[in-house]
Parts: structure tokens; sequence; C-alpha cells
């Protein structure tokens, strides 16, 4: 493996989308099998965390909030398309802080999808209108609905390191509430503590049972421990030959099965990425249609390598 994907300069990685510091062929993923289209609702955000991939905030504008108009707008286009998905799936930011959240939830559950939403469950989601209408989408389309909540670590301690004191705590109050409202619950945590897997599933195991959450820590489509990304990290360039080498199938990687659809600041309409973690550089913009979107891509960034070949992770459920 070392002599396909081994490092060379480390400022020369990732500066050219066809081939590799190196001069081999870059890996590409095409666009082969639908399962999730992502919606990003936004990045402002009730808190900051110390290291998000996005940089949400109470301050971060840079993706505005998209309307429920604009995404019943994709949501025919899928149909024009016949894109047999299994879920359309929201992430901010917050997007309890989209004014839009539940009347575009339920449009997307109308259509018939699975919908995930990714939530720190805190104050915006608890307001007394968001509230009432989860309860309602979540008794009208039962089984359908599905709150991810982003709990970096079993403990407040580790927890509130990452997003502010007492975040841990107002986190629980959420998913307590989910629970009692009879709300299909997830989780989503980091592997960044120096725990094994075994560790980390232990510890959540034993907060669930604690808190009497119906939540799997041994299943990880219902426990997300997420590899930590970051862009300037020194990881290996993915060729065409690392499929074979490393027994991957290029069709495992996210960005084969999923698209996300933003809204940037002073946009006049939305725009399709190729990928949840990159909804910022322009390379891995498509278009603005589903139609442009469908097309291959270029492995040509860090979070490539280590969050989805390497890492093995996916954001979808």
């Amino acid at each position: 493996m070392k002599d396909q994907i081994a490092s060379t300069s480390p400022v020369a990685k990732f500066s050219d989308p066809f081939t590799t510091a190196k001069g081999e062929e870059r890996a590409v993923v095409a666009f082969s099998n639908p399962e999730t289209l992502w919606f990003n609702t936004g990045t402002l955000c009730n808190i900051e965390c110390v290291n998000c991939y996005i940089q949400s905030s109470p301050s971060n504008d840079r993706l505005v909030y998209i309307t429920a108009d604009e995404v019943t707008d994709y949501l025919d286009q899928l149909e024009d398309r016949r894109w047999k998905l299994r879920e359309i799936a929201f992430t901010g930011g917050e997007p309890f802080m989209n004014p839009e959240m539940i009347e575009i939830t339920r449009r997307s559950l109308e259509r018939g999808y699975d919908v995930l939403i990714l939530t720190n469950a805190m104050r915006p989601m608890m307001r007394k209108s968001m509230q009432n209408g989860l309860i309602a989408l979540s008794q009208a389309y039962p089984g359908k609905l599905t709150l991810r909540i982003s709990v970096d670590h079993s403990s407040a301690k580790h927890h509130d390191t990452e997003r502010g004191e007492g975040a841990f705590e107002k986190t629980l109050t959420g998913m307590r509430w989910l629970r009692d409202a009879g709300i299909r619950m997830a989780v989503a945590g980091r592997t960044v503590w120096g725990e094994s897997e075994a560790e980390s599933r232990a510890g959540y195991a034993a907060l669930f049972k604690r808190e009497g959450f119906e939540i799997s820590a041994a299943d990880p489509g219902q426990t997300v421990l997420f590899p930590e990304m970051d862009e300037n990290a020194d990881v290996p360039e993915i060729t065409t030959a690392c499929w074979d080498i490393l027994d991957i199938s290029s069709t495992s990687v996210m960005c084969a099965s999923s698209r996300m659809v933003v809204k940037r600041r002073g946009a006049e309409k939305p725009a399709v990425v190729a990928c949840t973690l990159l909804p910022y550089d322009a390379e891995f913009e498509l278009g603005a249609t589903l139609e442009e979107a469908e097309t291959s891509v270029r492995l040509n960034h860090p979070h490539c390598t280590k969050f989805c070949v390497l890492g093995g992770a996916s954001c979808s459920a």
C-alpha cells in the first residue's frame, strides 16, 4: 500500500484533481447508487464547538437557511431523475434553528422517505413549536423519523470540552424529552479520546441503559463513531490501484450514494455539492440541479482519505 499512497511532500498533495503528488492516477468515485440526499439547513448554530468541521456558530451564516419550497423543488427533481433514495437527511448548523424545519420535514415524509435530522437536542429543538411539530410528525409517520443526537462522548467531561460547560446535561434533557415523546433517536460520537472502539461503545451502552434510551451502542448505524477530521493532517492520497490493494469497493464511499444541497449567502438559488464534509470547497460543487450532480467525484481532499476510504465512515444512517 505504501507504494501506492505513500506521501512525498505534504504541500504537493491534493493539488491536482487528476494525479497524486507521485504522479499516479487519482481515484474517482462514480455516482452509482443514490441512497441519501442531504440538505444543509444553514450553518447558524446555538453553540460553537471546538472542532466543528463546518465552522458552525451563532454568527456563521455562510450557508443560509434553506426554505421548504427550495427543498420541495429538489424532492420533485428526485422523482424526475428516478433516484431510488432510502432517506432524506438534514444537517447544519443546528437544523432546528431553521424556522421552516418542521414544514421541511413534513414535506419530505409526505413523499414516503425516511428522514434523518442531525441535532444537538438543545434549546432550538426544545422550543414548543418544534416539540409540537416533532410529536405530530412522529405520530403521523411512525418509524420514518430519526433524530441523530451529537453526543461527543459518554461522559460530561469530554463532551463539554468540545461543546462548552453544561452542554452535556442540556443535550441529555433534550434526549429525555425525545425518549418520553417516543421519537426515535440515534447518536453520533467522536473517536478522539484515546479509547478503543469497544471502550467507547461500552461507555455509550452504560449511558443509554442509565437513561432508558432505546439506542443500541453496538450497532454502528445507531451509535456512529466518527474519526476526527483535520484538513492539515498528513494523510495518503488514494489512487485507482488502492481499491484492489485495500480490498474496498468505490461504491462503498459516501459520494457514490449521496449528495448535499446547500444555499450560499448571497446566492440566488441552492447548489449541489458532492459531500457533506466539503460544503465550502468550489472543486466539489457540482451544479444547481440533481441532473448536474450525477457525475463522478475525484478524491482530491484529505477528508476523502481519512474519513471515507481509510476511516470507512459515512454520514448516512
